[in-house]
């Protein structure tokens, strides 16, 4: 059968968004770039024993892991090597976590990150952990690299909270992003403080919540112990990866198909319109690594 001919339109139309990743992810070693025609590799690792039974996490578990999936995505032959494949001894770090009270990052993996940086050789005053205030953190105001670490929860506004959402916090009102479901939440990664500086994208998904009424509504009926992380370069396919499998516990938890509300639209739309990285399921690379029962995909 002969090929269907590529239009201009399209060719154009993927040649920018090429253009426009290739400039978000530019501090990326060109070993670790993916290819125009390769998927965005995602890694996906559970451990059931790192949510302990009163609900803490195990620092040595989730670090373990969080280790075992840089390996797997950079495709170095050690930890040091992985690390050293994202960071460079050079930079100055913000590590973009989150703080919401019910559902935080936990901060043992934030001081994991912290100490894998300073054995790479970066100072530990040019390193920042913060969520509120980083367009006026010093360190946040001249780094060179970000990594983006945040857990994965259903969300009033935005349908759900996402890598990408993670950034909203570099605006300095959040606020102005909120129309039409956080469409254009996409638009914070182009900002002179952001573009290009980010190195790696964590999405927690050790307690997932995945249904919640009103802005700040938390029950822990609506949370499990997933247990994962899921990591990448591509915060689009990450957060592609994290929604489907909200959605594949929601439809579990009722027994029927449930849709997220609102529909999570700015994951599509980062693709789409900002081209910031892949949505569609068929270009994402998903490897699983750990505990592999009720996966959810």
């Amino acid at each position: 059968m002969t090929a269907k001919p590529i239009s201009r339109r399209k060719l154009l139309k993927d040649s920018a968004k090429a253009a426009i990743a290739g400039t978000l992810f530019m501090n990326l070693p060109a070993t670790l770039m993916a290819g125009g025609n390769s998927r965005s590799k995602v890694v996906l690792i559970r451990d059931p024993r790192v949510v302990r039974e009163n609900g803490d996490t195990d620092g040595d578990i989730i670090n373990r892991m969080l280790d075992e999936a840089v390996v797997e995505l950079t495709g170095r032959s050690s930890v040091q090597d992985a690390w050293s494949a994202i960071l460079r001894p050079d930079d100055v770090l913000g590590i973009k976590t989150n703080v919401w009270a019910r559902l935080r990052t936990p901060v043992e993996l934030e001081q994991g990150i912290r100490r894998h940086a300073m054995d790479i050789g970066i100072r530990d005053e040019d390193i920042s952990i913060l969520d509120r205030g980083v367009i006026n953190d010093p360190v946040f105001k001249r780094a060179t690299a970000l990594i983006n670490v945040r857990p994965m929860r259903t969300h009033a506004w935005s349908g759900v909270g996402t890598l990408i959402k993670n950034y909203i916090m570099f605006t300095g009102r959040p606020s102005a992003l909120h129309p039409d479901s956080c469409a254009d939440l996409a638009e914070t990664w182009f900002y002179p403080q952001v573009k290009g500086k980010t190195r790696l994208n964590i999405l927690v998904m050790l307690t997932p919540l995945f249904h919640g009424v009103g802005p700040h509504h938390f029950n822990r009926e609506y949370t499990w112990n997933y247990g994962g992380l899921l990591v990448g370069f591509d915060p689009v396919a990450v957060d592609t990866i994290g929604v489907r499998i909200i959605q594949a516990k929601r439809r579990e938890y009722y027994g029927e198909d449930r849709p997220i509300n609102p529909p999570p639209k700015h994951i599509m739309v980062a693709d789409t319109k900002f081209g910031l990285g892949t949505a569609d399921p068929a270009k994402i690379e998903l490897v699983r690594l750990g505990h592999q029962e009720n996966a959810l995909i």
